[in-house]
C-alpha cells in the first residue's frame, strides 16, 4: 500500500496562506490523522496586514470548525523579529509590511521579493526557533502547491513538502471540495484563481488584474501609492505606478494585457 502523503512523521510546519488550496491541504492532513493535528505539527499563518478581511475571517472560521490551532504571526523589525497575534488583534492596514519597508527604505520587486522572505518565511522560522525547533530551516515548511502548478512545484526539491502535487491534486479537486463544505472563502474564484487573495494589490499580480481590483475598490491603492511615495520608487519598473493606475481607473482607460500571468510566489493560494 502506498504511503499516505499527508501523514506527518516528524516535527512539521504547515505554512498556511489562508487560501482555498492551503486550507484543502490542511484538511487532508487532519483527515490523515483522524481530524486531530499531531502535537509536533504547527499550522502557521504569517499576516502582512494587506490580506483581505475575508481571508482573515476564513482562517478563523476553519480554525473553529475543524478545531485546529492556527499560529497567527506578524513580522517585527526588532528582536525577536515576530509577534503572535489573533484574528481580533491582527494588523489590517499593512503595518508589518510598512515597518519592513521603512526599515529598508526601498521596495520589494519581482526580482528581490524580500517581503515574502521577511514577512512570511523568516517570521515563521524565527517563531519556530523560539519554540525550540533547532533543526528547522527556512525552507522546511509544507506548502499547498498543486499538481497543476508545475513551475512552483519544480522549485521544491523535497516533494514530501508538497503533498498535493505528489497526490495529483488540481484546482478542480480543490473547487469540488469547497463546493461540498458548509463554509468557504468569501472571495470570488476565476478559472480556479482567487484574484483577490494574498496581499490585496500585490505587485506580482498581472497588471490588468491589479487595475481591475483598483476599479473595484480604489481605496486599496492608497497604501501602495504611499509606499512608492515614501521610497520615491515604484514596486515595478515595467509598468505604471499605483498612483497612475488609480488615475487610469478613474478615466476608465484599458491599456493592459488581460492574459498576463501572475508571478509565482511562496504566498500561495
Amino acid at each position: 500500500m502506498a504511503c499516505n502523503p499527508y501523514l506527518i512523521t516528524e516535527p512539521t510546519c504547515i505554512s498556511f496562506s489562508g487560501g482555498r488550496t492551503s486550507a484543502f491541504m490542511l484538511y487532508k492532513i487532519l483527515e490523515a490523522h483522524d481530524m486531530s493535528l499531531p502535537k509536533d505539527a504547527f499550522v502557521c499563518f504569517a499576516n502582512t496586514g494587506k490580506e483581505e478581511e475575508a481571508t482573515l475571517q476564513f482562517i478563523q472560521r476553519l480554525s473553529d470548525a475543524w478545531n485546529v490551532e492556527i499560529h497567527w504571526l506578524e513580522y517585527l523589525t526588532n528582536e525577536p523579529k515576530f509577534k503572535r497575534v489573533t484574528y481580533a488583534t491582527a494588523s489590517r492596514n499593512g503595518e508589518p509590511f510598512e515597518d519592513l519597508i521603512k526599515k529598508r527604505m526601498y521596495l520589494p520587486n519581482p526580482v528581490t521579493r524580500f517581503c515574502t522572505i521577511e514577512l512570511k518565511i523568516r517570521t515563521i522560522h524565527k517563531y519556530l526557533k523560539s519554540c525550540g525547533w533547532t533543526d528547522h530551516t527556512e525552507n522546511d515548511d509544507w506548502m499547498g502547491i498543486r499538481a497543476d502548478e508545475p513551475r512552483r512545484a519544480a522549485k521544491i526539491p523535497d516533494k514530501s513538502r508538497i503533498p498535493l502535487a505528489v497526490n495529483g491534486i488540481t484546482v478542480a479537486d480543490v473547487i469540488n471540495f469547497w463546493n461540498l463544505q458548509p463554509f468557504d472563502l468569501e472571495l470570488p474564484s476565476y478559472k480556479g484563481r482567487t484574484v483577490h487573495g494574498n496581499c490585496d494589490l500585490c505587485f506580482l499580480k498581472p497588471t490588468a488584474q491589479v487595475l481591475s481590483l483598483v476599479n473595484e475598490k480604489p481605496e486599496k491603492a492608497i497604501w501602495w501609492m504611499n509606499m512608492e511615495e515614501l521610497t520615491n520608487q515604484p514596486f515595478r519598473q515595467d509598468r505604471p505606478t499605483y498612483s497612475s493606475m488609480l488615475q487610469f481607473s478613474k478615466e476608465q482607460i484599458d491599456m493592459f494585457n488581460s492574459d498576463e500571468e501572475t508571478i509565482s510566489c511562496f504566498c500561495g493560494d
